[in-house]
């Protein structure tokens, strides 16, 4: 779907936070899921028809209510055997189904191929690893590292930087959206997205950004990147930043100008100055938070993890490698210029 505007984001933003208490709100989702939302129901034969309650209550869907989508439940529901209703994803979205269809992925998956309607939400609301687990499900990461190796250095590194959506949508302003990864101490092993349970255990409390947003301004600062680098880098922890679109769209496709260097690497720099460190939330999905602009171009104590070439580079290191290299290179040429002006002399020694 199409993420909306800055104001009407800030009230999306407030509206899902207000959807935790949806279920106990809203008459008619607290009655689906009191048996939808209990792991009961999954020894009922067929389907598993068990909903999360906590995803469930962190997405959009849930501030609409369950009988807007199925909106012929009977009284007699379960006992009577009767299936309700489902609304199609076009009867709301219907210019993302219509911008999908012209995608080369319109014949191979329908909407919920990606999306589970009970589980779904805006991409502000994920990681980058979350949306590429999407992709995983058909398109094999091995062979994916393989394919685009053909022709990218480094492949296995930029497709771990990078969502799918990145290059292969429409998509626009691109900003750089960190997590905070971790692996086991003692190891040497792969470092993966902390979990929300992980973060809270550091921070003994329920604000898991507070472990770099020391203040609880809701604004990374420099200063407080910087302590996160000393205090929990020591702690087999470190923030993993990739780069991912704020607007969001369904056109999967395949654009000829990804596969200019200069599409990451040099139009980046004035977008990456924005940023976003992406912290769990217990629905497991995440909650943003805003980076002080240029923060995160500071490869000394800004994210000493993250480095992309033509971004973080420094225009006073610049100017000093220019003259270094001006400096160097005027040794040999002043030395045949002055052989060459001084070349009779020498004949006329030589005689």
């Amino acid at each position: 779907m199409y993420v909306p505007n800055r104001t009407l984001w800030m009230l999306l933003t407030v509206l899902i936070v207000l959807a935790t208490s949806a279920r106990a709100a809203d008459p008619g989702n607290g009655m689906c899921m009191n048996c939808h939302g209990s792991k009961e129901i999954m020894r009922l034969e067929g389907e598993n028809k068990y909903i999360d309650p906590i995803k469930f209550a962190a997405t959009t869907h849930a501030i609409v209510g369950c009988t807007t989508c199925h909106d012929h439940v009977p009284a007699g529901h379960l006992k009577d055997g009767y299936v309700p209703s489902k609304a199609t994803c076009g009867d709301c979205h219907d210019p993302v189904l219509k911008e999908y269809a012209k995608s080369f992925h319109a014949s191979k998956a329908g909407c919920t191929g990606c999306h589970n309607p009970h589980e779904v939400r805006l991409p502000v609301f994920m990681s980058g690893d979350d949306i590429n687990s999407k992709c995983s499900r058909c398109h094999d990461s091995r062979k994916t590292i393989q394919s685009h190796s053909k022709w990218l250095p480094q492949a296995e590194l930029h497709i771990d930087s990078l969502p799918c959506i990145t290059c292969h949508t429409g998509s626009k302003d691109y900003v750089i959206t960190l997590t905070i990864e971790s692996r086991k101490p003692g190891t040497k092993g792969d470092f993966k997205n902390a979990s929300y349970e992980e973060l809270a255990a550091l921070e003994k409390g329920e604000e898991v950004s507070r472990v770099i947003d020391l203040n609880g301004d809701n604004l990374v600062s420099l200063e407080e990147l910087r302590a996160f680098n000393h205090k929990l880098r020591g702690k087999n922890m470190r923030l993993w930043g990739m780069m991912t679109p704020e607007v969001v769209t369904h056109s999967y496709q395949i654009l000829d100008n990804r596969w200019d260097c200069s599409f990451c690497h040099a139009s980046g720099p004035r977008a990456m100055q924005k940023s976003f460190i992406a912290f769990p939330d217990k629905s497991g999905g995440y909650i943003r938070i805003a980076v002080e602009k240029g923060a995160i171009l500071d490869i000394l104590y800004g994210t000493p993890d993250f480095y992309m070439l033509g971004s973080t580079r420094s225009t006073y290191l610049n100017i000093i490698g220019a003259l270094i290299v001006a400096a160097g290179m005027s040794v040999p040429l002043a030395h045949g210029f002055f052989r060459f002006l001084t070349r009779k002399n020498r004949k006329e020694d030589d005689q």
